[in-house]
Order: C-alpha cells, then sequence, then structure tokens
C-alpha cells in the first residue's frame, strides 16, 4: 500500500469514531473529518435529530467547523473524509467551500450526490470512494437493522 492509501484509511478510521458517536446519539451513523495539511481541523458526525435540522448532516457540521478553525469560507487546502456518499445537498457545500479533495466509504445508492448530480463538485475536486466501504455500510445496516 502507498502512505496516501495508509493515510485515507486513518482518516477514514476517524470518521468512522464520529459516525460510531452518531450511532451511540441514536443518529444516522455518518462521520467526517476534515484534514489541512496533514492535521485534523475539523470533526463531526449527523445531528439532524438532536438539532431537530434536517440541514445538519455530518459534511454541514464539518465544513462549519473547519471555515471557523482557518477564518474564511474556501477550503482549498483541505481534504473531507466521510463514511457515506455526500448526498446533493452536502455536495453542494462542498462545492462552495472548493474543497479539492473528497474520500467516502460507502456509496449511498439511494441519495447519493452522483446518483442525482455527478458535475455538482467543483470542477477541481477529486473524489475518491470505497475507502473502508465495508466498516461504513456495516454501520449504516446495523443501525437501521435496529430500527426495524
Amino acid at each position: 500500500m502507498t502512505a496516501g492509501i495508509l493515510n485515507d484509511e486513518y482518516y477514514m478510521r476517524q470518521a468512522l469514531n464520529e459516525a460510531r458517536q452518531a450511532f451511540d446519539k441514536n443518529e444516522v451513523p455518518i462521520g467526517a473529518v476534515i484534514v489541512c495539511q496533514g492535521r485534523i481541523i475539523a470533526r463531526a458526525h449527523n445531528l439532524t435529530e438532536t438539532l431537530n435540522d434536517v440541514t445538519a448532516h455530518a459534511e454541514m457540521q464539518a465544513i462549519t467547523a473547519a471555515e471557523n478553525v482557518l477564518g474564511g469560507k474556501y477550503l482549498t487546502d483541505c481534504t473531507l473524509y466521510v463514511t457515506l456518499e455526500p448526498c446533493p445537498m452536502c455536495a453542494g457545500g462542498l462545492l462552495w467551500s472548493q474543497i479539492p479533495k473528497i474520500v467516502y466509504g460507502a456509496t449511498d445508492e439511494k441519495k447519493g450526490y452522483s446518483l442525482f448530480s455527478p458535475q455538482i463538485l467543483h470542477p477541481k475536486t477529486t473524489a475518491i470512494s470505497g475507502v473502508l466501504a465495508e466498516e461504513c455500510a456495516s454501520l449504516m445496516k446495523e443501525f437501521f437493522k435496529q430500527k426495524r
């Protein structure tokens, strides 16, 4: 494995830790971290139930936290790691943030941006899918199995 893949897995594990926190709060278990220059500057997980806010997705929470850390609205030197493929709303937020790299675990076959708006990301953004996909998907499946 290359160093990049190892780093992607490390940061995805950090996002999975966030997803587990969401799971423990009875939130859909999606977690995200934003990395800038090798340092995690934002950690977040879904808070839609907690905040009674449909826009409180992990990615949106992470974008806001990272922008606060950096003191600006653009994340041009950052990478987002998220356990599930972003929805179109989150992909739009990522577009406006100008983030250059998105790494996600599981594909969202029902509501992922690639299904509805595959061109929505910033033209300079690279998206990498499938990092620890089985672990990310397994947590989601476990959550929804408990709900049924």
